[in-house]
């Protein structure tokens, strides 16, 4: 991943930035830019959301429980839930 902001990371940040750009990246040798990999993770959660709120009126809770995630997170019927902050 190409640094290409001033943005200041902690150790624990670089390696998940490395994670998320390894994901991103379309093949071993791309090296995305921190700006596409950050845009990438943001778009997802965004969607992630959005896709547990239309799968809790159709699936069982259980069900949608099981990809419940550090950050986002079914409470049976009722709501989602942001665990991150």
């Amino acid at each position: 991943m190409t640094r290409r902001t001033s943005l200041k990371i902690t150790d624990d940040r670089e390696r998940q930035l490395e994670k998320a750009s390894e994901i991103v990246a379309s093949s071993p040798d791309d090296d995305p830019p921190m700006s596409v990999v950050i845009d990438a993770a943001l778009t997802h959660l965004i969607q992630s959301e959005a896709n547990i709120h239309d799968a809790r009126d159709k699936l069982d809770p259980k069900k949608i429980q099981m990809f419940n995630t550090d950050v986002l997170g079914l409470k049976y019927k009722t709501y989602v839930e942001s665990k991150w902050r």
